[in-house]
């Protein structure tokens, strides 16, 4: 399922596509798509054991030598292939530089790693994922028709997808952004993986994938579509992304996906011990929230409400069990900060936050 998170500082994975929607197929769908969809929940969780084990070993020890970080800050990519595998790395198929291949899931894991990073380092000057230069890897062609893509503290994978109702899952730029800023996160707040936390941790990753598709594209927040993973569901399938930031609850509602859950206030939190208590599905809230900020602003949605945002992540104040409540009030105390107490931008944000019943 894809869930397991340690402490801070041990390796995690963060997958796009949550339990909830993968349970559905394995009860809906056709005797394929379901063979699929539980063969994707046990790779998940045998890898999560495999992660648990290696963990110790595979974590960064603080206050050991440190690589020296280059004067000017640019992208190191790697891209593998495992080969309908579940080894990784994988073999390297292309690295920095060099020119396109002729897979358009490789190449669409190069452009992703590459425009997250442009984005951290000419917004916010983060100097990748770690902000000391952190070498951006990928693997694509991760397991036989597996649907999902994940971090892992290390590096991207990526599933081919089934065809049937997933498509490959380098398609979408902000599955791609999502995944990499579980990194940032981590490196930043540490939020917990876990109820509101946990649902924060995700709506920040939603809400930095969707601001580097937004930047890619140069849209204004009144032209964006605020949907993850847009492009992801194949061709039948009812349902447009993942997830709707703009109107949580309405992204999906297919016979064999069921309906997407998320809430759009507090009045329909969802109480529950599933997904980590319900961080895919409660943070359609936090989203939410983002959205109606970044509208009432206006123009790029990155320049003032993910300005407020990044400050957010990494103000001195925020606890790793932050609740929904505590991250609003620093949202407005940034923006307060950074615009004015009496500012447009202080208001939009307080106002979205009082919309989604939060403050």
């Amino acid at each position: 399922m894809c869930n397991h998170v340690g402490h801070h500082s041990v390796p995690s994975i963060y997958c796009i596509l949550p339990p909830h929607m993968l349970k559905e197929i394995a009860k809906n769908g056709t005797p394929q798509q379901r063979s699929v969809a539980v063969d994707t929940l046990s790779t998940d969780h045998t890898f999560r054991q495999i992660r648990s084990v290696q963990a110790a070993l595979l974590a960064p020890k603080r206050g050991g030598s440190v690589t020296p970080v280059p004067a000017v800050p640019s992208a190191h990519r790697s891209i593998y292939t495992a080969n309908n595998t579940e080894t990784l790395p994988g073999k390297l198929v292309r690295s920095e530089g060099a020119p396109k291949s002729n897979d358009d899931c490789v190449d669409e894991a190069y452009d992703g790693l590459g425009a997250t990073f442009e984005f951290y380092l000419e917004i916010f000057h983060r100097n990748s994922i770690d902000d000391a230069g952190m070498p951006l890897t990928g693997t694509v062609h991760y397991g036989d028709k597996y649907d999902n893509a994940f971090w892992n503290s290390q590096q991207m994978v990526f599933g081919d997808g089934d065809g049937t109702l997933f498509n490959r899952f380098t398609i979408a730029i902000d599955v791609i952004g999502h995944e990499l800023t579980h990194g940032v996160t981590e490196h930043t707040a540490g939020l917990a993986y876990s109820g509101q936390a946990g649902a924060l941790n995700e709506s920040v990753s939603d809400v930095f994938g969707s601001l580097i598709k937004q930047y890619a594209l140069k849209q204004k927040a009144d032209t964006a579509d605020w949907l993850i993973g847009a492009g992801l569901l194949a061709s039948g399938v009812k349902g447009v992304a993942l997830r709707s930031m703009k109107e949580p609850g309405t992204a999906y509602d297919d016979p064999v996906l069921g309906k997407d859950p998320q809430p759009a206030d507090m009045a329909h939190y969802v109480n529950t011990s599933q997904d980590n208590h319900g961080v895919h599905i409660n943070s359609g809230i936090p989203n939410r929230a983002f959205c109606l900020a970044a509208l009432g602003i206006g123009g790029y949605a990155w320049e003032k409400a993910g300005r407020v945002w990044y400050e957010t992540l990494n103000d001195s104040h925020i606890k790793p069990t932050a609740n929904f409540k505590t991250f609003a009030r620093l949202t407005v105390s940034n923006a307060n900060r950074l615009y004015g107490a009496s500012s447009a931008e202080s208001k939009a944000i307080s106002k979205a936050w009082d919309t989604v019943g939060v403050l």
